[in-house]
C-alpha cells in the first residue's frame, strides 16, 4: 500500500510539469521506479542542484550559473546591439540561430492589463539603465508577434527614441513551409509589409 501511494505522489508531482499529462506523467513515474537507485539520485540531485544554482544575471535577465552570464561577459560578442526577449527561453531560441552575435536583455514578461501586468512589473527600468551608458547604438525587439508582444514593443520602443538609439522589430511573416491560404490577416500584412527586393 505505500508503494502504491509513493507512486500516486510521484505521478502526481511529474503531471504538474509542462507539457506532461497524468498518462506521460505514469509513464515517467514507473520508469524512474525501474531505474537503478544510482541513477534516480543522480537524477534528483541534477533537479535540486538546477534549481539552486541557477539564477537571472544581474546584466542581462538571462538564466545563468555565473555572474554575468557567460553571454554578458563574452568579449568576441557585439557589446553596442541588444536584443530584447520575454524569457530566457528566448535567448535559447535566438541562439540556435547563430546569426546574433549581440547581448540581451530578458523582459520577464510582456505588457498585458488584462492579466494586471504593467510596465513596471516587467525589466523595463533596468533596460533603460543599460541605455544610459551609451555603449548600446541599437535595441531589437523581439517580443511575440501577438497582442501582448506588440503592446510591449511599441511601449518601449517610445521610451528609447528620444535617446537618439536605433530600434528596429524582428520581422514576421509566413513561415517556411507555411500556406497562404491558411495564413492569418495580420500575418499575411506583416509579411507584405516586410517584403524585400529580389
Amino acid at each position: 500500500m505505500a508503494e502504491i501511494e509513493a507512486i500516486a505522489k510521484l505521478v502526481n508531482q511529474l503531471s504538474k510539469l509542462p507539457g506532461v499529462g497524468r498518462k506521460t506523467a505514469q509513464r515517467l513515474a514507473y520508469h524512474i521506479i525501474a531505474l537503478p537507485e544510482e541513477q534516480v539520485r543522480e537524477l534528483a540531485v541534477a533537479i535540486f542542484n538546477g534549481k539552486k544554482q541557477i539564477h537571472f544575471c544581474p546584466v542581462c535577465g538571462n538564466y545563468t550559473d555565473t555572474d554575468p552570464c557567460a553571454i554578458c561577459s563574452d568579449p568576441e560578442r557585439r557589446h553596442d546591439i541588444v536584443c530584447v526577449v520575454r524569457d530566457p527561453r528566448d535567448v535559447n531560441a535566438m541562439e540556435r540561430m547563430r546569426d546574433y552575435n549581440g547581448l540581451y536583455h530578458v523582459l520577464h514578461g510582456v505588457i498585458s492589463p488584462m492579466d494586471g501586468v504593467g510596465p513596471d512589473d516587467i525589466r523595463i527600468r533596468e533596460l533603460m539603465s543599460r541605455l544610459s551608458s551609451g555603449e548600446i547604438q541599437e535595441v531589437v525587439l523581439a517580443t511575440n508577434p501577438d497582442v501582448e508582444g506588440e503592446a510591449t514593443a511599441a511601449y518601449i520602443s517610445r521610451l528609447i527614441k528620444p535617446m537618439g538609439v536605433k530600434v528596429t522589430r524582428i520581422a514576421h511573416g509566413v513561415p517556411v513551409g507555411g500556406e497562404l491560404e491558411y495564413t492569418d490577416e495580420v500575418t499575411l500584412m506583416r509579411a507584405f509589409q516586410g517584403r524585400t527586393e529580389l
